[in-house]
């Protein structure tokens, strides 16, 4: 190409030498010929300059016939003396030829970078891309993958895998990530749903499957060939048939999966007389197995268990009600936990078997079996939390409202915080605003603003403020109204001891108001019956020291002392003592806390 190039330029300049013209040196011809090629920005720069230098040249011509054109003498355009500007065009583009004597010269030909053709393949490509996927297959796809029946059944067969690694691997942390899935599969739980989980799961011939399609009706439901590796080629026909057979020995952890979910699925149907006969028939077959791996399951099958039980008539608090027939098992079952160090069914049954005996109103065998028992301290956040309530309500009734306050403020604050877990945090502050109330204080206002409170704390807010009043009158009428609400909530027996604070309030507030009172407007004030009773009452509340005063009985009045420095009492000492002690006993339980993280992940690496 150099050469064909330089041939070109001299039979050009051997052209124009003849039409008048001088002749170019060797020097300049060979400057020009070392010249590097243009750029693609350089050749833009010429394309824009186009104008400008056809104009200089047809000046050029326009002047050659009258003033002969020295070689070095004018101005350089592009570097190049007398030649045209070059136009680099695309290889796809016509080259474009000049008229007249410019048609001899030659048109370089630049080809397009290659990042142009990249950057148009990959615009190609990504419209392709697009254009799938808009395609109806695909729409298709995504309308499968939502189908509810169809993802139940594979979350069940794939929670087996997980249970299958939690024996091999002796590790309860698959377990639990069972047990976690099951809210989302209740949902979706049906009947049909579950016969096809324990066909494809057993054999036709497997006692623990016809026990479970027994329980959900689902008897003539015909069984499909189990075979795990369907989906892979087998060479030989024995290794298939080896595949079938393992397919078929199903894990004891498996059978008590599927049998928590037919309780659940009872449970939520309303079957109680089913569930209850189903579960006694479970908890039989789990006392004969010894396995590790089973406590997490053989805690939630004696939750259920429990539960069925509970909604058999007779109900509690009848004295023959139904759960009064379960507590020999429970007691066998708590037994072989401590045994066994189960640690998952020891809390589980600790907390049934307080529940059990509240309520059939139980409570010196409720207090001996905490006497007698030691609550694992390993056990989940939800069922120490339980287990606080229930002791917290024993020790309500038992008049030890210091422990019962304690306990159960830390009821509320390890309740779940889960919308379907509600429930237990306004039992649970129900029962504390009762406490309180009891100790002679007044809980916080705050409390009853709290979204998941305001309407079920409604009838309590009323009876705070009728406390906090000293108003007799107004406290048994809230009472009256909302009668059945406080004996639905187990609180009704709880309120009735509040006469006696409610007058001491009153007492506390007169004595507060008046310097000097006699026990017959005392009398008339609080609604009692007679002078003595008054006498009674303010002899009682000054010994208690709910008030400082001294009573005349020869005159019949209550003298009021004035009133001190508050800070020469012991009140702000004990204030900040009861700080103190909440402070330390959030760092106690920060500390094990913290310990228990580590410990996981000690265990993990």
């Amino acid at each position: 190409m150099p050469g064909e190039r330089r041939n070109l330029r001299s039979n050009k300049e051997s052209s124009s030498s003849t039409n008048g013209e001088k002749p170019r040196s060797n020097s300049q011809s060979s400057s020009a010929k070392d010249k590097p090629v243009p750029t693609r920005s350089t050749s833009s720069r010429s394309k824009a300059s186009a104008p400008v230098s056809k104009k200089s040249a047809a000046s050029e011509k326009e002047g050659t016939g009258s003033k002969p054109r020295t070689n070095g003498t004018e101005s350089v355009e592009n570097g190049v003396n007398g030649i045209d500007d070059v136009d680099m065009v695309d290889e796809n583009q016509e080259p474009v030829k000049s008229n007249g004597a410019a048609d001899e010269e030659m048109t370089v030909v630049v080809p397009p970078p290659k990042t142009s053709k990249l950057s148009s393949e990959h615009g190609e490509d990504q419209q392709d891309d697009i254009t799938m996927g808009n395609s109806p297959e695909s729409a298709s796809g995504e309308a499968d993958k939502i189908d509810p029946k169809v993802k139940a059944v594979t979350d069940i067969k794939g929670n087996h895998v997980l249970l299958e690694r939690a024996v091999s691997q002796f590790d309860a942390r698959f377990t639990l990530r069972v047990l976690r899935s099951i809210s989302s599969i209740r949902k979706h739980l049906s009947s049909d749903i579950l016969a096809q989980a324990i066909t494809e799961t057993y054999s036709a011939s497997s006692p623990m499957a016809k026990a479970l399609l027994a329980a959900i009706g689902k008897e003539d439901v015909a069984f499909e060939a189990v075979d795990n590796f369907s989906e892979m080629e087998i060479g030989s026909q024995k290794d298939k048939a080896k595949s079938t057979s393992a397919g078929k020995d199903v894990l004891p952890e498996v059978d008590f999966y599927l049998a928590i979910l037919v309780q659940i699925f009872l449970y939520d149907n309303q079957a109680v007389e089913s569930g209850a006969k189903f579960s006694t028939n479970l908890v039989e077959k789990l006392r004969t197995l010894n396995r590790r791996t089973l406590d997490p399951l053989s805690a939630r099958v004696y939750f259920y268990y429990s539960l069925f039980f509970e909604q058999l008539a007779p109900l509690p608090p009848s004295p023959i009600a139904s759960v009064v027939s379960i507590r020999q098992p429970l007691l066998q079952a708590l037994r072989t936990s401590v045994l066994r160090k189960d640690q998952d069914t020891r809390a589980t049954v600790t907390t049934l078997l307080l529940r059990n005996y509240l309520s059939t109103s139980h409570i010196t065998q409720a207090d001996l079996l905490i006497s007698h028992s030691e609550y694992p301290a390993t056990a989940s956040n939800n069922q120490i939390a339980r287990y606080l309530y229930y002791l917290g309500r024993i020790r309500a009734i038992q008049l030890s409202y210091t422990e019962a306050h304690e306990h159960l403020i830390g009821a509320t604050r390890k309740s779940p915080s889960s919308h379907s877990a509600g429930g237990f945090y306004q039992a649970a502050s129900k029962l504390l605003v009762v406490v309180e109330l009891l100790m002679g204080d007044i809980p916080d206002r705050a409390l009853f603003r709290q979204p998941s409170l305001e309407h079920a704390m409604q009838p309590y807010l009323s009876l705070v403020q009728a406390v906090r009043v000293g108003k007799i009158d107004g406290f048994l009428n809230v009472v009256q109204t909302h009668n059945a609400v406080f004996r639905r909530d187990g609180t009704y027996t709880l309120i009735l001891r509040l006469r006696q604070n409610v007058i001491k309030t009153g007492i506390r507030m007169m004595s507060l108001s008046y310097a000097k009172i006699s026990l017959r407007d005392i009398c008339m004030k609080l609604d009692l019956d007679s002078e003595e009773s008054a006498e009674y009452i303010v002899a009682k509340s000054i010994r208690d020291g709910v008030i400082e005063a001294t009573l005349d009985h020869e005159q019949a009045f209550m003298k009021s002392k004035e009133i001190g420095d508050v800070y020469a009492t012991k009140e702000p000492g004990e204030a900040f003592h009861d700080r103190i002690q909440a402070c330390l006993a959030l760092h106690d339980e920060s500390v094990k806390a913290r310990k228990s993280v580590n410990a996981a992940g000690t265990l993990r690496s």
